[in-house]
């Protein structure tokens, strides 16, 4: 039986285009979003626009959704990964 502290920490892995991956934590993949959908309110989907605050928004987006196009051929993707230590 796997033991449930296995999969407490999450990590991402975060691809954007013409840069390297980065490897954050789900904090840091949460600000990043935060920052990206600020300055996108007016685009976002219809599921996430209904959430009143932005913390929520970001939080929906990182549970709910892999990939997100923010303009025509700015995206971002993020995988969840477990790190070995």
């Amino acid at each position: 039986m796997p033991n449930s502290l296995m999969y407490q920490e999450e990590n991402y892995v975060v691809l954007e285009p013409n840069k390297p991956e980065q490897f954050l934590t789900g904090i840091e993949l949460l600000e990043k979003l935060r920052d990206i959908i600020a300055q996108q309110q007016s685009n976002l989907p219809r599921d996430l626009q209904k959430l009143s605050s932005l913390d929520a928004q970001a939080q929906k987006l990182r549970d709910t959704y892999c990939e997100y196009e923010f303009s025509p051929g700015q995206f971002i993707q993020w995988y969840v990964v477990r790190l070995e230590k």
